[in-house]
């Protein structure tokens, strides 16, 4: 009999299911009419659960769970999980750590370039026609320049590094803000993150911070300043979104670019009416190489602790 998997986020790559249906039996949480009842009848048959970062997996639906092994998170983002009781339970907790580096940092330079160079209001000008109804120079304002920047980062981990070796290759200088100084690092540390937005053209968040909430607030915003531009492609709740649309609506800040927020899916009205904000669906993720890499990590980390082996990328084990 093949071991029982609880899915319960879907996986997008058609090769990562098919290896998946072929190695286990495959129980898909997410298109089950009655969940909890299902949950009732059949959890203590369950070997593994696959979740996402955001939907984690609660303490409550763990203890049904009796004869888990293994819970394989298809993301970095271990915050929705009960690590604690995991770790009580000598439960690994695998993640794909690594898997997200290159393109999560393409698209905070991506957003970084779009917002100062307002690539989204400026589709939307030619797309609906303004372009030849007012053909003048003046009728788009003009825009900032990204190379060269001064770029504050605020978590050095996988992705700060790589945002930090794309944007110097812009020619921009590098500073940072993290728990501590970095001996392998050249860029400047920035204990304080006023003082970090201070001295920064752009912030950009790259923090996985999991117990962090609000710290880039009104005072750092006002730092930044109204020729300042905020990235965050980190965690939603690391920004005060209340401060961020205040600020953005008063010019306090010059634009933002986002691909995560506080209460996703939703986005607070103010920032998507906003012409100087670029906003993503938390999307910084999804190429097809790297949820196909962080599918095989998912698929790897199952094998391993099915077959009583420490999974390489267990957290709590």
């Amino acid at each position: 009999m093949k071991p029982r998997i609880l899915q319960l986020n879907p996986i997008l790559i058609p090769a990562i299911n098919d290896k998946l249906a072929s190695l286990y039996s495959v129980d898909k949480h997410f298109e089950t009419p009655d969940p909890a009842t299902w949950l009732r009848e059949h959890g203590a048959s369950i070997d593994a659960v696959i979740t996402g970062g955001h939907t984690g997996i609660s303490r409550a639906m763990l203890e049904q769970l009796p004869n888990l092994k293994v819970v394989a998170v298809n993301g970095v983002g271990t915050d929705a999980v009960d690590l604690a009781y995991c770790r009580e339970r000598h439960l690994p907790v695998t993640a794909t750590l690594g898997a997200l580096t290159e393109d999560v940092a393409d698209l905070a330079i991506g957003l970084l370039i779009a917002a100062c160079r307002n690539l989204c209001a400026g589709d939307r000008f030619v797309r609906n026609g303004q372009w030849e109804l007012h053909p003048q120079p003046s009728a788009i304002p003009l825009a900032r320049r990204f190379s060269g920047m001064h770029v504050g980062i605020v978590g050095m981990g996988r992705v700060g590094r790589a945002v930090a070796t794309r944007a110097a290759a812009f020619g921009c200088v590098v500073s940072y803000t993290d728990l501590r100084s970095m001996d392998d690092i050249a860029h400047a540390f920035v204990p304080n993150l006023i003082d970090l937005a201070h001295g920064a053209d752009a912030l950009v968040l790259c923090a996985a911070a999991d117990t962090a909430e609000g710290i880039v607030n009104a005072a750092v915003l006002d730092a930044l300043g109204p020729r300042g531009f905020l990235v965050n492609v980190a965690r939603g709740r690391l920004v005060n979104e209340a401060d961020l649309t205040e600020a953005l609506a008063a010019g306090r800040i010059a634009g933002a670019g986002l691909d995560v927020f506080v209460d996703e899916p939703h986005v607070p009205l103010k920032l998507r009416e906003s012409d100087n904000v670029t906003l993503q669906a938390h999307r910084a993720s999804a190429t097809w190489e790297t949820r196909t890499a962080m599918g095989e990590m998912v698929l790897a980390g199952i094998a391993q602790a099915l077959a009583g082996e420490r999974p390489a990328m267990s957290l709590t084990t």
